[in-house]
């Protein structure tokens, strides 16, 4: 079993996620006893055993869901000998598993300036992973985002082939500049994401979905997952303020589901022109 919590310290270190089923309650006969365990990771492989048979297979779909939606689940079992045709027992009993998600989720901000600072800081606060990625070396270091798990020092173009994407990530950009920003949601697009958010105006959010669109690389209907502009409209104006209206959103993603909020861009920047991402060293 402490090979169990060895690799569970080991995929939240590496920023995984994974599934951890826990046997919590037996009675009458079954091969699977109390505080048995097994660890699904992300890849579908798995670690310990809590009985085997078709529940197994069972708790192992449940897992996989359960990463997905980082919602626990209480299963139930009634055991019968079709069930545990191995285990060499006559089984009748009943058997509880409780399966949660393991690993936090990681936010990803392309872009180390002000803005990206303030929402490193409220993320983690909020148990999201982070990392930094910016082309600025005088930007992207630990000395700025102590706070980050990771900090890289990458040209946007191309970024998401170099660096180590979480499978699922929650993308954020606020880069220092519309062609920065296009660059950085285009590849967004083309992967599996649990959240993309962008920060400016109406028009320049316009006009980066035109200018991906007329590439011909994306499908219109990808643009739909973008919430931009980014974070729950709640007035925000400084860039703390932005920060807590971001991660605010990306909890609820995390949370509620992606249904939760809605997706509708307001008419008018959610920042104001002095801490748009264009217009400072965002």
């Amino acid at each position: 079993m402490s090979d169990i919590f060895e690799e569970l310290i080991r995929i939240r270190s590496a920023g995984h996620r994974a599934a951890l089923a826990t046997i919590v309650g037996v009675k009458g006969s079954s091969p699977g006893k109390n505080s048995m365990k097994m660890l699904v990771r992300e890849d579908g492989t798995f670690l310990g055993t809590v009985g085997g048979g078709c529940m197994e297979a069972e708790v192992w779909e449940a897992a996989k869901s359960v990463m997905e939606s980082e919602e626990p689940r209480l299963l139930s079992f009634t055991l019968t000998e079709d069930d545990m045709p191995d285990s060499g027992l006559i089984c009748g009993g009943t058997v509880t598993v409780f399966v949660e998600s393991v690993g936090a989720p990681t936010a990803y901000l392309f872009g180390a300036g002000h803005l990206s600072r303030a929402i490193c800081q409220v993320a983690r606060l909020a148990g999201f992973r982070v990392a930094v990625i910016d082309d600025r070396p005088q930007f992207s270091n630990k000395e700025r985002f102590p706070q980050a798990n990771e900090v890289y020092v990458e040209a946007f173009e191309g970024s998401f082939d170099r660096i180590p994407l979480a499978r699922w990530p929650y993308v954020v950009i606020v880069t220092r500049g519309h062609k920065h920003d296009e660059v950085v949601l285009e590849q967004a697009l083309k992967r599996e994401t649990k959240y993309i958010g962008m920060i400016g105006s109406r028009r320049k959010i316009d006009t980066a979905f035109s200018n991906i669109e007329k590439r011909g690389r994306v499908a219109r209907r990808e643009f739909a997952r973008v919430r931009a502009p980014i974070g729950l409209e709640i007035g925000a104006q400084s860039h703390e303020e932005i920060a807590v209206a971001t991660v605010a959103e990306m909890i609820a993603v995390r949370r509620l589901g992606d249904g939760a909020v809605s997706r509708d861009a307001a008419s008018e920047p959610k920042a104001s022109p002095g801490v748009d991402s264009t217009s400072s060293p965002a």
